[in-house]
This record gives C-alpha cells, structure tokens and sequence, in this order.
C-alpha cells in the first residue's frame, strides 16, 4: 500500500494536526516505510505462536487481605502537638476559605 500526500493530509486532518504544507512529503515518506515495515511483519508465519501481551510476565502478588488491630489512637498522638476533637490539628492551607494556592 503506497501512501501519498492526500492520505497525509486526511489523516493529520483526522488527528487535527496541522502539518506544514514543506513537511507533507517528509511525512508521505515516513508513513510510506511504516507500512511498508507492517506489510513485511504481516507476512510472517505466528501459527501456533502464543500472545505477547507484556514483556515482563506477572503473577498476582497482591496479600491476603486479612483485618489486623491497627495502632493505639492515644499512642499515635503522642507526638502530637495539637489535636482538636480527636484529630491532629494542622495550620490552615488555605486563607478565608478560598480555594486559591
């Protein structure tokens, strides 16, 4: 399949690129070597070849989720320097309310 330049530009139409009008055959040429390197790919034999879907296999390496006694409250806070209604109290972020940073 040989690309031309009308395909180049329906395409960067399709992806709304704007390609410079001097790059359109710079960009024909490319996209024709990249096809050209898929047609090639598509014409060898995968029969009975399995499926690479990542490079890296993985297995499930997630724990058993059990519930375990979490820490003291009173002990966490005693480093505490401020606590206010059972939590830690922390100085504002954010003055008057506002949501600027």
């Amino acid at each position: 399949m040989a690309i031309n330049e009308e395909t180049v530009k329906q395409v960067a139409k399709l992806a709304k690129l704007e390609i410079k009008e001097e790059d359109i055959q710079t960009f024909t040429t490319e996209m024709d070597s990249i096809i050209d390197m898929v047609e090639q790919l598509e014409e060898l034999d995968t029969e009975g070849v399995e499926g690479t879907y990542h490079g890296i296999s993985h297995h499930n390496v997630w724990r058993e989720d059990k519930a375990e006694e979490g820490t003291d409250k009173e002990a966490l806070f005693k480093n505490v320097k401020t606590r206010k209604d059972g939590y830690i109290e922390v100085p504002a972020m954010f003055d008057n309310g506002g949501s600027e940073a």
